[in-house]
């Protein structure tokens, strides 16, 4: 196995070995998850250097373990989906609540501009001096 900071015989260092031999176990499309030893096999590289050298990619592998583990029954899709309505719902009623307070801002300038025009024109009533026209020529 070559160390970790030495590139193999292709020229390429470890990590990005690591990085090709984890896309090459992704795109398998077994259902079992790929391991530690499959992955640093693929690669050329030691568990240890793994371990110790690239936890990113050891990161990664466990996610795609992680992927590969779930076995969505009954059960997990209908609670998924349950999850999926819940956020579209929760995203509508953020739009309904702007919406409203949006009409509700509307209103109140409305409101406050018929007050002013109806005071307005009461002023101007009490102002007025009728004058008084006859019906007679």
């Amino acid at each position: 196995m070559a160390s970790a900071s030495t590139a193999d015989s292709t020229g390429r260092p470890p990590a990005q070995r690591l990085r090709g031999a984890l896309d090459q176990l992704a795109a398998l499309s077994t259902p079992e998850a790929p391991t530690a030893s499959a992955l640093c096999e693929l690669a050329g590289v030691s568990r240890n250097a793994l371990y110790r050298y690239h936890p990113d990619i050891l990161h990664a592998l466990h996610k795609l373990q992680r992927q590969r583990h779930r076995d969505p029954g009954p059960a997990s899709r209908a609670l998924q989906r349950l999850r999926d309505e819940n956020e579209d719902l929760h995203h509508q009623v953020t739009k309904l609540a702007a919406l409203v307070d949006h009409y509700f801002a509307a209103w109140q300038e409305s409101s406050s501009l018929l007050q002013r025009r109806e005071r307005e024109l009461a002023d101007l009533r009490r102002n007025a001096k009728p004058k008084l026209a006859s019906i007679r020529k």
